[in-house]
């Protein structure tokens, strides 16, 4: 593979990620007593930001802005206007400071860090580091999948039946409800339940590690999806679009993920029905 020529061992920049998610999860787990008192900001109708978000990937960038000032930044709060194209050459860095800032600015313990590197536009190292949980997850390409330093891997369950699925409502697009109630409605029928914790990256790690057998949402951005589609197809899972498509790192998409078996389950439900 061609990171392999140009970046060697991936586990350097992997400590790096690792320290910067780490930082950023200080910078959050100080605010989180004072959260009723936090300012909020509306980047649009439901979606908010914080003070905190801010600060958390202000110590992020400044990390790897200084340990890789050759790549380029992709970031929610700061530097969100980044196109395609620039990620898809040499080394860049996706950052979410903040996964799940609806949740944490109300106290409820779902939220994350997510960090990935990607090489010529795909992941090759990442890190999801889970705040109130305190539980990290961390891949490199080819070099496995691991829960604070424990390999992990994908479930092993294949009938639909004895499955827990996690989703993600859609929340930005009023127009996307209807099709997406659809979506549900075939799916609650034939699975044993679905959950909406409401952070993308924690959905992805739970996959990657067997609590979820399967994840899909209809529409996510890079920051949201890049570090955990590299640890679902490190823990032997599949990460792909809706349409079963190869997964974009570095432009919005739909995510389906899980193991062989639900992926292809979960995929027909979603789509319609179709084998």
């Amino acid at each position: 593979m061609g990171y392999q020529q140009e970046l060697g061992d991936l586990r350097p920049l992997l400590d790096l990620v690792v320290r910067a998610a780490r930082d950023a999860a200080g910078v959050i787990r100080e605010a989180a007593p004072r959260v009723r008192t936090l300012d909020w900001q509306s980047k649009g109708p439901v979606d908010f930001v914080s003070e905190v978000d801010l600060a958390a990937e202000a110590r992020i960038l400044a990390l790897v802005r200084k340990e890789l000032p050759e790549a380029t930044v992709l970031a929610e709060e700061t530097a969100a206007d980044v196109s395609p194209a620039s990620l898809q050459a040499g080394l860049a860095v996706v950052v979410d400071p903040l996964d799940g800032t609806t949740n944490f600015l109300h106290g409820y313990p779902e939220y994350a860090v997510s960090i990935a590197l990607l090489f010529d536009g795909e992941p090759v190292v990442a890190v999801v580091h889970d705040v109130p949980g305190d539980e990290r997850f961390t891949a490199t390409a080819g070099g496995g999948c691991h829960l604070n330093g424990l390999p992990c891997r994908v479930s092993a369950i294949t009938d639909p039946r004895r499955a827990l699925i996690g989703t993600g409502f859609p929340f930005k697009d009023v127009s996307d409800i209807a099709p997406y109630q659809a979506q549900m409605s075939r799916v609650m029928a034939g699975v044993s339940g679905v959950r909406r914790p409401g952070a993308a990256s924690i959905d992805l790690a739970s996959v990657a590690c067997g609590r979820f057998d399967a994840f899909w949402e209809t529409a996510l951005s890079p920051w949201d999806f890049a570090a955990g589609m590299l640890l679902v197809r490190e823990a032997g899972g599949l990460a792909t679009t809706l349409e079963g498509e190869p997964l974009p790192a570095t432009r919005a998409s739909s995510v389906l993920a899980g193991n062989p078996a639900m992926h292809a389950w979960l995929g027909a439900a979603v789509r319609g029905g179709e084998r």
